[in-house]
């Protein structure tokens, strides 16, 4: 009995080492997005629905993170953020990722 509590308690470690913020993307079609030629409706379609919209000097901002850890091994991490112009045209584009 006392072995499994053990291994009920190894377990109970390892799922709430793990975890996730944020929502997945396709990086692969990061590389399609040009300044001042790719549109908002594009990257909606590409990428879906941001995982935050926000402001920046009055253009509109969409951020595309995920960001997982676990217990073992390396977790993921990925972040797309993108400025837009005010004829929702991207202006400015910033990848990073793990």
């Amino acid at each position: 009995m006392n072995l499994l509590r053990v291994f009920l308690l190894a377990l109970c470690l390892l799922v709430v080492g793990c975890g996730t913020v944020g929502k997945d993307f396709d990086s692969s079609r990061v590389k399609k997005i040009q300044n001042n030629v790719t549109t908002q409706l594009e990257i909606l379609d590409w990428f879906g629905v941001p995982y935050k919209e926000g402001t920046e000097n009055k253009h509109t901002m969409w951020t595309y993170q995920v960001d997982t850890w676990q217990a073992v091994g390396e977790g993921i991490s990925k972040g797309l953020v993108i400025l837009f112009d005010d004829k929702n045209i991207v202006k400015a584009y910033r990848y990073e990722s793990n």
